[in-house]
C-alpha cells in the first residue's frame, strides 16, 4: 500500500544510509557521474548544464490532457459534445485508484518507491555504465526516474506539428530518443533525469510523484494515464481495476505499444509471425502480467488464493472506443466545427495556429460554448424533418442558426447532411463544411441572401432621412443610372420582379412588405451604392470568403452592380445576415458572433476568451423604423407563413436569388434566426423539385417558423419600438404644369417626378387634339401620388370676353368669327342701343363650338 504524505526529506536509508538529500546529490557527482562524464567527454560548462533548476514542465500535476467542448443543455447544465486529445487522458485524485493497482506497478517496477530518494544509485551507474557500450538502461530507472522520462516524452511530442505527414513517426522518435538512447547521448539523458529526479522528490510527496506517474504515464496508442487505460481495456475506472487487470495494465508500462490488448490482430510481427494477438492469448501480455502477480505475491501485496485466481484468468479485454473531434458531437457537429475554428484560430488561445492546436489537443480546456439545446435540439429536428441529407436531381443544403441579438451569442447551428472530415463526394450527404459560416470558421464561400441584402437599401434611404412613406415609381423599367461613390454608373439591365410581376407605384414600406424589385432599384437611384455596402460592412457582412462587400470577391464578382448591392447576388454566410438583422431588433447595436461562453484550463483558472464586441451602428429611430417597415414582411407580407404562433412580435426578410438559393431571416427583440435552403452546388431551380410535402423553395417557411418558435418559448421577445415620426412622414412634391404638353411629354415629366399619371375623358379646348387641356392635382401633391390628365378634344374654344359691351350686330360678328355659329339674343338685345352684359357660357370661359351662346343685353 502507497504511504501517506511522505516525503523524501523523511526517508533513511535508501541511498546511502543515513546520508543527507544534498549529501547524496554531492556523492552521486563525485563518486559517480563524474567518471561517467569523463568517459562521455562530457565536461566543464555542458557537464554542470546537465544540473541546472527543475523545468516547470516537470510538475507532477501538469500531464498533457484533452479539451471538452459544452453546450449548455435543455437545464441549464453543461452537456459535453466532444472532446480533443493527441493523449486520451483522464487524469484522477489518488483515491480515484485502486490500492490493488498501486500494489502492481510498485512490485513490478519499484518496490523501494518509499524508501529510496528518486535514484536508485547502482542499478542507475551500472545503466550508465552500459549506456556507454550501447546497451539498454531497461530496470534501471525508478518510478521518479520513468516519470521524468515520461514527461521529457510528452514535451517532445508536445513539439511535434500535429499537421505533419509523418507525425506518428515523429512522435515514436520522440518515445526512441528519451527511452532507449545510448552512447554519450543516453548518458547524457541518464544523468539529467537523475538530477531532475532528486529535485522532484525533494518537492513532492511520495503520493504525489506516484499519483502523477499514473497519470501521465502512456499504456499504448493514445491511451494515457490509469483512468483511460482502465476505461479502454476493461471497460472500468481505476477505482475498480481486479488483481489480475491492475497486474495487466501495470505490465504495459514497460513496452506500451507492444503490450497493448486492444489490437486482436496483433501488436507486431518478427520473422513472419504475428505476435501478441487475440489468437495467441495475447502471450506477451500475459507473461509480463504473470511476472507482476509473482512480483505481487513476493512482496506480500496478494495472498496465494488471489495470485492463484489472477493467474488463471485469461486476458479478456472488453474495449470501450473512445472518439475524438467534432464527429463525436451529432447533430451539433457543425456548431463544434465552428468553435473549433475560433479556438484555432483566434491569439487568446496561443500566438500562432500551431500553438493554438496544441492547446486544444493538450491542454485540458473545458470549453464552455454558447449553444441552447432549448433552441438547437429544435432546430436540429426541423432541419432534418424538412431538407432530406440527399435528394436525386440536387445537391440539396439547408441550415438554420440563431443568434441572441444583444450579446451576439449563437443558441442554434444545424443543417441537414451529416458531419464527415474525410473526403468523401458531396452526392452522398457528407460534409465538414458548416454552411451557416464563412471560410474562416468552417464553412465555404457563402450564399447568395437574395432579398434580404435588401435590409442594407432600407437601411441607408433610412440614414439619409427619407420616409419609409415616401411612394415612388416602381413599376419594371430600366433604372438608369446608379450612383457609384459619388459618380453616375450607366446601367442598361431591365431587371423583373419575382414571378414576372411589373411592378407598382407605391410607398418603401409597402416595397418592403412585397419585396418588390423594381421598389427597392428606384430606391437605390436616390442612393449611393457604396453607402449601401459600406452600411452592410458596419453590420459584419463580408463575402463568405472573408472578402468585405465593398471589394470584389474573384474577379468576376462586382461588388457594386445593382445586382450585387440591392438584389443580394453576393455570396454571404446566414450568420452574417442574423446578425445584420438582429441589430435592427437590437436598437442598432451590432454584436459580433459570439460561440464561447468562457473557458477554464486545466488548473481550475478561468483563461481569457476571444474578444467580442456590441458596437451602435445605427441611430435607435432608424433601427426602430426599420424594424416598422419589415414587421410589414411577417404581418401580411412575403415572410407572414414564416410567423410564430405566438404573441412574440417579429420582424423579418425573405430573399430567393435566381430560384436555386433562398433565404429567410427574422427575429425577435431577442433572437434572431437566418435558414438557408438551396443548391450546395449547382443550378437546379428549386421550385421545381419536392421534399417532405415542401416545394424546395417553400421549405424557408417551416423551418425559420419552428426555430423562431423555440427561441421565442425560451427567451420571449417585447414589443419593438415604434417608428420615428419624420421617417414615416408623407412626404409631398411640387407637381410640374404639364398644360398645353403633349400626353406622351407630360407623362414623361411627371413620372420623371416621381408621380403616376392617370388620362381621363377628352374636354373641351381649343388646344389640338392630345394636348393636355387640364391637369389635377396642381401646386404640390403627396410623392407618387396619380395626376390626372385631361386631353383637348379639339372642338373648343373661348367665349371672346370682348363681347360684353357691343351692340348686338358687334357682338353676333365676335362670336361668329370666334368659331360659335349657333347664338341666341334675348329680347333685352332688340332696341338699337341695347350692349351685351352677359353671355352663356361666361365670357372668356371655354366652350364646344357647337354650343349655342345665350346672349344677354341691356
Amino acid at each position: 500500500m502507497p504511504q501517506t504524505n511522505r516525503t523524501v526529506k523523511g526517508v533513511l536509508g535508501g541511498l546511502l544510509g543515513l546520508v543527507g538529500l544534498s549529501a547524496v546529490a554531492g556523492l552521486l557527482i563525485t563518486a559517480s557521474v563524474t567518471p561517467v562524464l569523463a568517459m562521455t567527454g562530457i565536461t566543464g560548462t555542458k557537464a554542470l548544464t546537465l544540473f541546472s533548476d527543475l523545468p516547470e514542465n516537470l510538475k507532477v500535476n501538469a500531464p498533457m490532457e484533452q479539451s471538452t467542448i459544452y453546450a449548455n443543455g435543455t437545464d441549464g447544465n453543461p452537456v459535453a459534445l466532444a472532446s480533443f486529445y493527441e493523449q486520451n487522458r483522464i487524469p484522477v485524485g489518488f483515491d480515484q485508484i485502486s490500492p490493488v493497482m498501486y500494489d502492481a506497478i510498485l512490485s513490478s517496477e519499484d518496490k523501494n518507491f518509499f524508501s529510496h530518494g528518486g535514484v536508485n544509485l547502482g542499478a542507475t551507474v551500472k545503466a550508465a555504465f552500459g549506456n556507454v557500450v550501447g546497451s539498454t538502461d531497461r530496470g534501471a530507472s525508478t518510478i521518479t526516474q520513468q516519470y521524468v522520462k515520461n514527461v521529457q516524452i510528452q514535451e517532445c511530442e508536445q513539439k511535434v506539428d500535429t499537421s505533419a505527414d509523418d507525425y506518428d513517426k515523429q512522435v515514436q522518435q520522440c518515445w526512441l530518443d528519451y527511452a532507449v538512447a545510448t552512447g554519450s547521448e543516453g548518458i547524457e539523458r541518464k544523468l539529467r533525469e537523475m538530477r531532475y529526479a532528486l529535485q522532484i522528490e525533494k518537492d513532492y510527496t511520495k503520493n504525489d510523484i506516484l499519483l502523477g506517474y499514473l497519470n501521465i504515464s502512456s499504456f499504448g496508442g493514445q491511451v494515457y494515464g490509469i483512468e483511460a487505460a482502465a476505461n479502454r481495456y476493461f471497460s472500468t475506472t481505476a477505482a475498480n481495476l481486479t488483481v489480475a487487470q491492475a497486474a495487466t495494465i501495470a505490465g504495459m508500462v514497460q513496452s506500451p505499444n507492444t503490450l497493448r490488448i486492444d489490437l486482436p490482430d496483433g501488436t507486431y510481427t518478427k520473422d513472419g509471425v504475428v505476435h501478441n494477438s487475440a489468437a495467441d492469448g495475447y502471450k506477451d501480455t500475459l507473461t509480463r502480467r504473470n511476472y507482476v502477480l509473482e512480483r505481487m505475491l513476493i512482496d506480500g501485496k496478494i495472498t496465494q488464493a488471489q495470485y492463484d485466481e489472477a493467474y488463471a484468468t485469461p486476458i479478456t479485454p472488453a474495449i470501450k472506443n473512445t472518439t475524438q473531434g467534432c464527429a463525436t458531437a451529432g447533430d451539433n457537429a457543425y456548431f463544434c466545427q465552428y468553435v473549433k475554428s475560433v479556438i484555432e484560430s483566434d491569439p487568446a488561445f496561443g500566438a500562432d495556429e500551431a500553438e493554438r492546436k496544441a492547446n486544444l489537443r493538450r491542454g485540458g480546456m473545458q470549453i464552455y460554448t454558447t449553444l441552447d439545446m432549448r433552441v438547437q435540439q429544435a432546430a436540429i429536428d426541423a432541419v432534418h424533418d424538412l431538407v432530406p441529407q440527399t435528394l436525386p436531381g440536387i445537391l440539396l443544403g439547408g441550415t438554420g442558426v440563431s443568434t441572441e441579438v444583444d450579446t451576439g451569442r449563437i443558441l442554434a447551428m444545424a443543417q441537414n447532411t451529416k458531419f464527415n472530415e474525410t473526403n468523401v463526394p458531396l452526392e452522398t450527404g457528407e460534409t465538414s463544411l458548416v454552411f451557416a459560416a464563412d471560410r474562416k470558421h468552417g464553412g465555404g464561400d457563402g450564399f447568395q441572401p437574395g432579398s434580404t441584402y435588401k435590409l442594407f437599401t432600407l437601411l441607408d434611404w433610412l440614414n439619409k432621412g427619407h420616409s419609409v412613406n415616401q411612394v415612388l415609381d416602381g413599376r419594371v423599367k430600366t433604372f438608369n443610372p446608379f450612383t457609384v461613390c459619388g459618380d453616375k454608373v450607366p446601367n442598361s439591365t431591365r431587371i423583373g420582379n419575382f414571378g414576372n410581376g411589373g411592378g407598382s407605384v407605391s410607398s418603401v414600406a409597402r416595397f418592403t412588405a412585397q419585396s418588390l424589385n423594381t421598389g427597392f432599384l428606384a430606391m437605390a437611384q436616390q442612393l449611393d451604392l457604396c453607402d449601401i455596402n459600406e452600411l452592410a460592412t458596419s453590420l459584419g457582412v463580408h463575402w463568405g470568403n472573408g472578402t468585405p462587400v465593398t471589394e470584389k470577391a474573384g474577379k468576376d464578382d462586382s461588388p457594386y452592380s445593382p445586382f450585387a448591392t440591392v438584389l443580394g447576388s453576393k455570396s454571404i454566410a446566414p450568420l452574417q445576415m442574423a446578425g445584420a438583422y438582429a441589430a435592427v431588433a437590437n436598437k442598432g447595436t451590432f454584436c459580433e458572433p459570439k460561440a464561447i461562453d468562457r473557458v477554464v484550463d486545466s488548473d481550475g483558472k478561468e483563461r481569457a476568451i476571444p474578444e467580442t464586441k456590441c458596437n451602435p451602428v445605427l441611430a435607435p429611430e432608424v433601427a426602430a423604423t426599420a424594424a416598422y417597415a419589415l414587421s410589414g414582411v411577417m404581418n401580411g407580407g412575403t415572410g407572414a407563413r414564416a410567423k410564430p404562433n405566438d404573441r412574440v412580435p417579429v420582424i423579418g426578410k425573405t430573399g430567393t436569388a435566381e430560384a436555386e438559393h433562398t433565404m429567410l431571416v427574422e427575429s425577435s427583440s431577442k433572437v434572431s434566426t437566418a435558414v438557408w435552403v438551396g443548391n450546395i452546388t449547382g443550378l437546379v431551380p428549386l421550385q421545381t423539385l419536392s421534399a417532405n410535402g415542401n416545394r424546395l423553395n417553400n421549405i424557408r417557411y417551416p423551418l425559420a417558423k419552428a426555430i423562431q418558435s423555440a427561441a421565442n418559448n425560451a427567451y420571449g421577445g417585447d414589443a419593438f419600438p415604434k417608428p420615428d415620426t419624420k421617417l414615416t412622414r408623407q412626404v409631398q412634391s411640387d407637381v410640374p404644369n404639364v398644360v398645353g404638353k403633349s400626353i406622351e411629354e407630360a407623362t414623361s415629366t411627371l413620372e420623371s417626378a416621381g408621380f403616376t399619371v392617370s388620362v381621363g375623358a377628352a374636354v373641351d379646348s381649343d388646344l389640338a387634339t392630345n394636348l393636355v387641356a387640364a391637369q389635377s392635382p396642381t401646386g404640390q401633391a403627396v410623392t407618387g401620388a396619380t395626376i390626372t390628365l385631361s386631353p383637348s378634344n379639339g372642338q373648343g374654344g373661348t367665349v371672346p370676353a370682348g363681347v360684353i359691351g357691343q351692340s348686338k350686330s358687334d357682338a353676333q360678328n365676335t362670336l361668329f368669327g370666334a368659331g360659335f355659329s349657333s347664338i341666341a339674343f334675348d329680347n333685352s338685345c332688340n332696341p338699337p342701343n341695347a350692349a351685351v352684359t352677359s353671355t352663356t357660357p361666361a365670357a372668356g370661359s371655354p366652350a364646344n363650338k357647337s354650343t349655342t351662346i345665350q346672349v344677354t343685353c341691356q
